[in-house]
């Protein structure tokens, strides 16, 4: 039966990259990083929240990847409203999960104050309650 067992697909943050992707090139890549990550966060959280990182082992595994790589590619980017954006979409990936430390941080590294301020709209939870008292 081991045909059953054949090779594992890379996922879309472990293809290697064979020339430069530029800042339009990265930001779609971010932007297919997130949409693959965000099927694994929904997972991990549909089964219990942070707890279940001991649980689900390998998906947090793929997830921590994912975010790591995203990361790579959005300090790549030169433009400043692209990063943003491509830095919003890993801010909101890192919310769903509860990952709010990770989040706060990188809402720091936004240049856009429209951004941060529609972030913190829509995700309250990045208010940081020590910062604010």
């Amino acid at each position: 039966m081991r045909w059953f067992h054949g090779e594992r697909q890379l996922e879309v943050w472990e293809v290697a990259d064979d020339q430069p992707l530029g800042d339009i090139g990265a930001v779609q890549k971010i932007r297919d990083i997130c949409a693959s990550a965000g099927a694994i966060a929904e997972k991990l959280v549909a089964v219990g929240g942070r707890d279940t990182e001991k649980k689900h082992a390998a998906d947090a595994e793929r997830y921590q990847a994912a975010i790591k790589r995203a990361l790579e590619l959005a300090m790549q980017i030169s433009d400043d409203s692209m990063r943003d954006v491509s830095v919003s979409q890993i801010i909101k990936l890192c919310v769903q999960v509860d990952h709010l430390k990770t989040a706060r941080v990188l809402l720091r590294t936004i240049q856009s104050e429209k951004t941060r301020a529609e972030l913190v709209a829509d995700h309250p939870k990045l208010i940081d309650q020590d910062a604010a008292d």
